[in-house]
């Protein structure tokens, strides 16, 4: 079943601040490049407190953006991308102020881990990361300061924006209730059917008797007859010989009419009055309803061998090593759980690997996508990640149902990330209004 779990995956909930900040780095090198003091042949387009955004930054925004753009979309017009493009750091550059007025601080490690990712999910080492920005001009401990930044910028938006968002139990309640309202739009059903044709045209008397072998079934059927029996009977449809059950099938197989007389009644119950449709007269019988039942998921038991990244080992490296480690289980010569006890970084490799059951969203996402795309025991290629290169094998898979404390909580996550962005927008609008902001002509 889909509900609104597993259609928007908890890890772009519970993972929110981490892969908006993998996006947000994804750019960093080329905002490195601008980050600060202006370059040579550069100038100051505005000042935002006591911070500086160049013009050369923003055109750095907009080729980003460029470069980023779907294929087949289109950008808005160069002034009002421009305006974007320019908003947006003016916006980065008041949080910057707000979070370092708060006390806000990045540790090293963490700056570390964080540059490790960039590394990592763009394939490179640490020391090939910092030759290519060396070619770009831009100095490594700029490029850490922004990264330093990013972090921050992030941190705040996460605390700031989620206070402002309050969910109260009644539109938790109304929530659910609109989710299972929404999942039992084609629940499973099954309905019995007695059919009286009536032919096109028929002449009030025709009718009148038609209609009276209809009444006829529906009453036997009241008075406690076997529907079946009475379909076999009477019924001159081709499910008779089945005692008229057509089946279970979605709602959307079945006629809109059926669905519609059928939706007040329990398993078992017959309505109340005959069903005139073009084909003539029914008697209905509901059989089976299967509901749908939200928070009910397909949780993983998956094992992987981790290889984090350094300086001394690079993503490419690693990756091949994985490489080997896979072809050796595939031929036999090696078990995976031995591999993982072996070379494993991971707190897990004096499990054989073993992460146990997870939910969806509990996996970072580069991992979760290989984990699902695999068949039960096939083994991923390298899937790089932003704690380094894993070699991934699923176990088990199993549905799972959440306990309804957890449900509710789901259903607030979701509720929260849908008001995410207006909060974030009045968040930023507010902080705007009270920051100073100068902006500069270009040089003549």
């Amino acid at each position: 079943m889909t509900d609104f779990l597993t259609r928007m995956p908890a890890a772009a909930r519970t993972l929110r601040g981490a892969a908006v900040l993998a996006a947000a780095l994804s750019g960093t090198i080329a905002q490195a490049q601008g980050a600060g003091a202006p370059r040579s042949g550069d100038y100051i387009a505005v000042i935002v407190n006591q911070e500086l955004v160049t013009a050369g930054e923003v055109e750095r925004r907009i080729e980003r953006a460029q470069a980023e753009v779907l294929r087949g979309a289109k950008l808005p017009p160069e002034v009002e991308l421009r305006r974007l493009a320019l908003d947006a750091l003016i916006d980065e550059r008041v949080m910057i102020t707000m979070a370092r007025e708060s006390g806000m601080r990045v540790e090293d490690n963490e700056v570390d881990r964080a540059v490790q990712s960039v590394a990592a999910q763009n394939q490179i080492s640490i020391p090939t990361l910092r030759e290519r920005l060396r070619a770009e001009g831009t100095d490594y401990a700029r490029f850490r300061a922004n990264v330093r930044d990013q972090i921050m910028i992030e941190r705040l938006r996460e605390r700031e924006v989620n206070n402002r968002i309050r969910l109260s139990d009644d539109e938790v309640d109304a929530f659910l209730a609109e989710q299972r309202a929404k999942a039992n739009v084609d629940a499973e059903t099954n309905i019995a059917h007695i059919l009286v044709t009536v032919p096109e045209g028929a002449d009030p008397a025709t009718l009148a008797a038609r209609r009276a072998v209809a009444e006829l079934a529906l009453a036997r059927v009241r008075r406690g007859e076997d529907f079946a029996a009475v379909a076999r009977e009477v019924s001159e449809d081709g499910n008779r010989e089945a005692g008229g059950v057509i089946g279970l099938r979605p709602a959307s197989r079945l006629p809109d009419v059926f669905i519609e007389a059928t939706k007040s009644l329990k398993p078992g119950e017959l309505t109340s009055e005959l069903l005139r449709s073009g084909a003539g007269f029914h008697v209905l019988k509901l059989l089976e309803r299967k509901e749908a039942v939200l928070g009910r998921i397909t949780q993983t038991r998956a094992r992987h061998v981790l290889l984090r990244t350094s300086p001394q080992l690079s993503a490419e490296v690693a990756a091949r090593r994985l490489g080997e480690y896979r072809r050796l289980i595939e031929s036999g010569a090696k078990r995976f759980e031995d591999i993982a006890r072996e070379f494993s970084e991971d707190g897990s490799a004096s499990a054989g690997g073993d992460l146990g059951w997870a939910s969806p969203g509990v996996m970072v996402p580069e991992f979760e996508e290989a984990m699902n795309a695999l068949a039960l025991n096939g083994l991923s290629a390298p899937v790089v990640s932003r704690f380094g290169v894993h070699l991934i094998q699923v176990l088990e898979r199993r549905d799972h149902l959440l306990e309804p404390k957890l449900l509710r909580e789901q259903a607030r996550n979701v509720m929260r990330e849908q008001r995410f962005e207006q909060a974030y927008l009045d968040w930023t609008k507010e902080l705007r209004s009270r920051a100073y902001v100068e902006y500069r002509e270009p040089p003549q």
